[in-house]
């Protein structure tokens, strides 16, 4: 399969992922060649500055979005104007009704979208999600989901103005997954020294409550450390995790209840390999799409809720 990405930076984690696969072809655009160099020589992917040529090449099936946020609604759209697939990054726009158009297409016609929603794959959370689907443990209650990072990646800054969208909106997906829409929505946010924040939000429900908090503060030596407490009626699941530049956390997960606890270690996931691994075999037939546009529309909307607070216009 032959896939254009699109995009140096993040695209980086995108680039990574492919390079591992035997039975993809990837070309790279970028702005600037200096950029694109790195990638060629790294992993021998071909790369243009020609965002034109990419669109017109009948052998590109798949569009691989990572472009800052403002251009993939219009590039996710002249992709499948251009009988393209798609996969872009999160979120899928700053904007709900640019959000309902990409969304709208995607429902509309025969190539399939796709959304990185890259924390529904992480082995922690797909046990959240069972134990909520199985009912198992009886009903969530309460769940509180916590990210606390370093700034990590050179050049990148997680202040007030990209926090929501930038750093929350994952967790808030797993939320919004495991719980539905809230009914109420309150917030509070701290700005810190350059580039860095805390934002704190309690989602409300008429059964159950849950709780958000995004910090980029952390010292270097930190890394970025995180997950999530959910508290059913019959039993407490607890993940933990730890992770750095390599964007694999490890994480520990314990089960308690009346009868004890269990704890489990994970094993060190990719959440970005085993996305695009779900991407390909959707294009292949061998799965259903799980991060469709319009999987994603209520978390989004409480996320831009959120931006809204703490970036008033």
């Amino acid at each position: 399969m032959k896939i254009a990405l699109l995009g140096t930076g993040f695209g980086q984690a995108h680039a990574a992922a492919y390079a591992t696969r035997a039975d993809v072809e990837v070309t790279v655009f970028g702005r600037r060649p200096e950029a694109l160099r790195p990638l060629a020589d790294r992993y021998g992917f071909a790369t243009t500055t020609d965002l034109d040529s990419v669109f017109a090449d009948p052998t590109v099936e798949l569009i691989d979005i990572c472009l800052p946020t403002g251009l993939h609604p219009a590039t996710a759209l002249r992709a499948l104007d251009a009988g393209k697939h798609v996969l872009t990054e999160l979120p899928l726009a700053a904007d709900m009704a640019l959000a309902q158009r990409v969304a709208d297409a995607a429902r509309a016609g025969d190539r399939q979208v796709f959304v990185d929603m890259y924390d529904r794959f992480l082995p922690a959370n797909q046990l959240l999600f069972d134990a909520v689907a199985s009912g198992g443990y009886g009903r969530l209650r309460h769940l509180a989901v916590d990210l606390a990072t370093a700034l990590l990646w050179p050049g990148v800054d997680i202040g007030l103005a990209q926090i929501a969208l930038d750093m929350m909106h994952g967790d808030i997906d797993v939320i919004v997954q495991t719980l539905g829409a809230p009914a109420t929505l309150d917030i509070t946010a701290t700005a810190g020294g350059p580039g860095t924040a805390v934002v704190d939000a309690v989602l409300g429900y008429p059964d159950a409550t849950a709780r958000c908090c995004a910090c980029s503060l952390m010292p270097m030596p930190y890394g970025a450390r995180g997950g999530y407490r959910a508290t059913f009626t019959d039993a407490v699941l607890t993940a933990t995790f730890t992770h750095g530049f390599d964007g694999k956390p490890t994480t520990t997960v314990s089960t308690c209840t009346a009868d004890g606890e269990d704890t489990t270690q994970l094993p060190d996931a990719d959440p970005y390999a085993a996305m695009i691994d779900h991407v390909l075999a959707c294009l292949r037939g061998q799965a259903t799409n799980r991060i469709a546009p319009d999987s994603v529309l209520d978390a989004l909307a409480v996320t831009l809720d959120i931006d809204a607070v703490v970036n008033p216009r």
